[in-house]
């Protein structure tokens, strides 16, 4: 696979562009010029192919395993990657760079859906999400840690398929009569059959390791009316990696969401009891061939107190996922004038009475 990179510049001041997702055009940081994806991809289709086609260079000896080193071709100066990415940019020059070889062949992506919110959008995001949480730490909240915020073009399977299943369940239904002073309750067991299709469409399951499952399901849904023919000039200006989990792999995980909707619709079908509860179950999953995308996500990786922190926004909805930390001085501060105000309304209580 080819390590050779490609530099996304302004045809006419040669400065680094990013898409924007607003316009959906490629706009140049400098001059403020601006492009459609298809005038950059009459520009560089044919680079980003020969690029790809180059063989691949011996990584030097220093560089440790899992990444990899590349040379800008604006500035010379070595990029040091993880294996997995496939757009970056340039520290030194800050040119947008992405590497063809990591998406071509069985690694180039069916469709991509780009970027509609900005970091600016994100990072709005983020403080609303901070907002009216009183235990926050205020110095995890600062702007240092909004302004780490990047945008990644994540690698996902998208499956389609079909659920078919049976369930039984235990379920009763009771009722009370009265006879004389006496109270009778009456049970009717019922022994309940439930079973169905249900059809799903683009199932997605994220193909990378380094993204934590639970933030990118929590961040659904995608709205996949937006996927477009993949292009690489959506990806000047933000982060893109490669899968690294396979479709196979992937496809257990699509399963088992399948298997659990499946599951969830025929228990709720079984309704009208005081308890159901299922004894068996027989569920057969079938899925078609995976498409593959690359989706939008804002993530942010901070640490507080030796804890890491991770949070995650979906790039097209700003649907925000993410875990906060606890400031254990105001939690105490908190308690302690909920338990003064009660201990004073319970003296005037016993006071009054």
């Amino acid at each position: 696979m080819s390590t050779e990179t490609t530099n996304y510049q302004c045809p006419a001041c040669t400065g680094p562009v990013h898409f924007d997702g607003e316009t959906g055009r490629l706009v140049c940081d400098y001059c403020g010029s601006s492009y459609t994806v298809a005038e950059m991809d009459a520009l560089y289709g044919e680079k980003n192919r020969k690029a790809a086609r180059e063989p691949e260079r011996p990584e030097p000896e220093e560089i440790p395993e899992g990444l990899c080193a590349y040379s800008c071709p604006s500035c010379g100066a070595q990029l040091v990657c993880e294996e997995t990415t496939a757009a970056t940019s340039c520290p030194y020059c800050g040119n947008p760079t992405v590497v063809p070889g990591k998406l071509s062949g069985s690694f180039r992506p069916d469709y991509v859906i780009p970027f509609r919110l900005d970091k600016e959008a994100a990072m709005s995001a983020l403080r609303q999400h901070y907002k009216g949480k009183r235990l926050l730490p205020k110095a995890f909240s600062q702007e240092n840690h909004v302004r780490e915020l990047q945008g990644i073009y994540v690698p996902f399977w998208l499956f389609d398929g079909e659920a078919k299943g049976e369930m039984a369940f235990q379920a009763t239904r009771s009722h009370v009569r009265r006879q004389g002073n006496t109270e009778i309750t009456t049970t009717d067991h019922f022994s309940v059959r439930r079973g169905g299709t249900m059809g799903f469409q683009m199932v997605p399951a994220d193909g990378s390791t380094k993204m934590p499952d639970g933030h990118m399901d929590a961040i659904e849904p995608f709205d996949y009316s937006q996927l477009v023919p993949f292009s690489p000039s959506y990806l000047p200006g933000f982060l893109a990696d490669k899968y690294d989990v396979d479709a196979d792999t992937a496809c257990v995980r699509v399963k088992d969401r399948m298997d659990g909707s499946m599951v969830q619709a025929l228990s709720l079908s079984a309704a009208g009891y005081e308890t159901c509860v299922p004894i068996s179950q027989d569920i057969k999953i079938n899925t078609g061939k995976a498409k593959y995308a690359l989706l939008p996500v804002w993530m942010l990786h901070t640490r507080w107190q030796e804890k890491d922190y991770l949070f995650a926004m979906n790039g097209q909805t700003g649907k925000l996922v993410g875990d906060l930390p606890v400031s254990w001085g105001r939690f105490w501060a908190w308690f302690g004038g909920i338990f003064a105000a009660t201990a004073a309304v319970m003296t005037l209580l016993m006071l009054l009475f």
